[in-house]
């Protein structure tokens, strides 16, 4: 390629960036955002446009004035297949350039075996393939377990170990992508969620215990082999209980719905995140106390991790936004008193989560949309649809 064909493609790929931060903005808005004349940004349209990458469709309607258009992901562009695999069920959905995702399948697990649930995700995978031909670029997946160089190493809520996703990958140019559940939450409200306005900050998200990341500039810091953010497993919990990641004294089993059954006296839940959803809603004093327990526990271990990485939010997703609300005094009180001095007149604010349940996908699909976007990919795209 090209100096200057590169140096249009990188305008370009900015501007597929403005699209998807800034759903609904205009050419001219586009024009504003790069810093470049009203020609160079009409120039630049019009190659996505003949490359079938953007759209310019009527703005809805808003008053008296000139009608103008707005840009969108081309009809026939380039998609990325999200899919979030969680301990209990799986979810399947598409997005185009702009962002906006889909679903287009889910299921729950019938086995828990993981050639079953692979299987099962497959096929999910394969039918948006074949209703798209040639448009699916990426699978990105956000997984509930750890991922390490790219591969996933443990799944503690569904008891595997090691298990290859390898076979989610599609035949031909679509790559696969694989990241952890929270971490991928976190990207979403860094992007697009309750912490869009912010350089740094941490999400935590309690399903089947609890995960996160601190995300700064958008990205997530992934540590030596991208298993950073596992912070169910600091020791913040009791030393006598076993994980069964395999350490002794998890966080993890202090926040979610094993903490509520145990502080109830009741055997493990099959289903952890049920069984707090349950507690939540029952109003007898057993079930209020054991929320504040866990809630105490909940803040007291984010105002460590505010101690250790000085976000400028924390972020909450999963659980532990209905967790916080159902004891707002205690987690208020927790947190607080977890912090340093220095912070305590000003602490990181708590914020619930934007996207709630789909914030995996809405990181996940994001993921994929940055590996497909890059210059040299829309390059890629433009010249196989010029040959087409």
């Amino acid at each position: 390629m090209r100096a200057s064909s590169r140096a249009r493609w990188h305008v370009a790929a900015d501007a597929i960036d403005l699209l998807r931060r800034e759903p609904g903005i205009t050419r001219a808005e586009l024009a504003q955002r790069l810093g470049i004349g009203s020609g160079s940004a009409t120039e630049v349209v019009a190659r996505l446009r003949e490359s079938r990458l953007v759209s310019e469709v009527p703005a809805p309607v808003s008053g008296r004035g000139r009608p103008t258009t707005v840009l969108t992901a081309h009809a026939s562009g380039p998609l990325v297949v999200a899919a979030d695999l969680r301990h209990g069920d799986w979810r399947c959905a598409v997005a185009g350039l702009d962002g906006r995702l889909a679903t287009v399948a889910r299921g729950r697990h019938g086995s828990r075996e993981p050639a079953a649930v692979i299987a099962a995700l497959r096929g999910a995978v394969e039918a948006v393939a074949r209703s798209h031909p040639g448009r699916v670029r990426a699978v990105s997946v956000a997984a509930a377990g750890t991922v390490r160089d790219g591969g996933l190493v443990q799944a503690a809520g569904l008891r595997w170990g090691p298990v290859d996703l390898g076979e989610l990958a599609l035949d031909g140019a679509a790559l696969l992508l694989l990241g952890n559940d929270a971490t991928l939450a976190g990207v979403a409200e860094a992007r697009t969620g309750a912490a869009a306005a912010t350089r740094s900050a941490l999400h935590l998200m309690v399903e089947v215990g609890i995960g996160g990341a601190l995300i700064v500039d958008g990205r997530p810091l992934p540590g030596a082999t991208g298993a950073a953010g596992e912070f169910g497993h600091l020791p913040l919990g009791d030393p006598a209980l076993r994980c069964p990641c395999g350490a002794r004294g998890c966080w993890d089993l202090e926040v979610d719905g094993r903490a509520l059954a145990r502080r109830l006296g009741a055997p493990p839940p099959t289903d952890p995140r049920g069984y707090a959803r349950a507690v939540l809603a029952a109003t007898d004093a057993a079930s209020r106390q054991a929320v504040t327990g866990v809630v105490t526990a909940l803040a007291g271990g984010i105002a460590g991790l505010v101690n250790a990485h000085d976000p400028q939010v924390v972020t909450l997703g999963g659980l532990a936004g209905p967790l916080r609300a159902a004891a707002p005094a205690a987690f208020d009180a927790a947190y607080v008193d977890g912090l340093m001095t220095f912070r305590k007149d000003e602490p990181p604010p708590v914020l619930t989560a934007l996207h709630g349940a789909d914030g995996a996908l809405h990181g996940a699909a994001a993921v994929g949309l940055d590996l497909i976007s890059t210059p040299a990919a829309l390059a890629a795209w433009a010249m196989e649809e010029e040959h087409s």
